[in-house]
């Protein structure tokens, strides 16, 4: 009975889950080291991996790829949603770097 059971789906969920996780603090690192001058690092992360998505034959692989580049797509938005937060005093600003 197990032998007929489909993973996909769980793997999938627990993935997007554990991606989305991932991108909330690297989206505040990026803002608190680099401000909103890096999106186009997630722009072009995010380009890269729709291509690879179409590329890659595993079909896992090709559904992560494109949680990851929709991920890099989001953290674009957010990313100068956190430049407000920080400007709201919700979370520090960098002292060092030049705004």
């Amino acid at each position: 009975m197990i032998q007929s059971l489909n993973f996909d789906g769980l793997i999938v969920g627990i993935l997007a889950f554990f991606l989305i996780g991932l991108f909330h603090p690297i989206v505040i690192k990026t803002e608190y080291y680099f401000g909103t001058n890096a999106w186009w690092l997630f722009a072009l992360l995010g380009i890269a991996g729709l291509v690879l998505t179409l590329l890659v034959k595993n079909n896992i692989l090709s559904i992560i790829l494109g949680i990851v580049s929709c991920c890099m797509f989001w953290s674009i938005k957010e990313l100068f949603d956190q430049k407000e937060r920080v400007r709201k005093g919700w979370f520090p600003k960098n002292p060092k770097r030049k705004h």
